[in-house]
């Protein structure tokens, strides 16, 4: 068995694209509301499993950031869970304030309609 975090992300063998980055889905652990979706790269995936509070990538700035570092609004990593295909992870949070920058709750709040 691996000894440390960063052995057990490596022994995932998870598929990262060629950017070296994987989707996070982030999930409500109680309510299943997807709140977010964002990238990881090793590092961050590493990070998170330690720290028990989301880290991510920034594809714009082409940096790590935790989640909450500017905000305060933590997401604490209850479960993390990767599909069958190993390239997509599903991370289920505990969300203290707004998972979006925005202030909304979930970045999924805007809905297309077509009436």
């Amino acid at each position: 068995m691996p000894k440390d975090i960063g052995q057990i992300v490596k022994a995932l063998e998870l598929k990262y694209d060629k950017n070296g980055l994987i989707t996070a889905v982030v999930q409500d652990v109680r309510t299943k509301e997807v709140l977010m979706v964002a990238y990881m790269n090793e590092e961050s995936l590493g990070i998170t499993l330690k720290e028990q509070r989301t880290c991510f990538y920034s594809r714009s700035r082409q940096t790590l950031w935790r989640k909450g570092e500017t905000s305060g609004h933590v997401q604490k990593v209850k479960k993390v869970l990767y599909d069958c295909d190993k390239d997509c992870l599903l991370i289920a949070v505990e969300q203290e304030g707004a998972a979006c920058h925005t202030g909304e709750r979930s970045c999924f709040y805007r809905e297309i309609t077509t009436d």
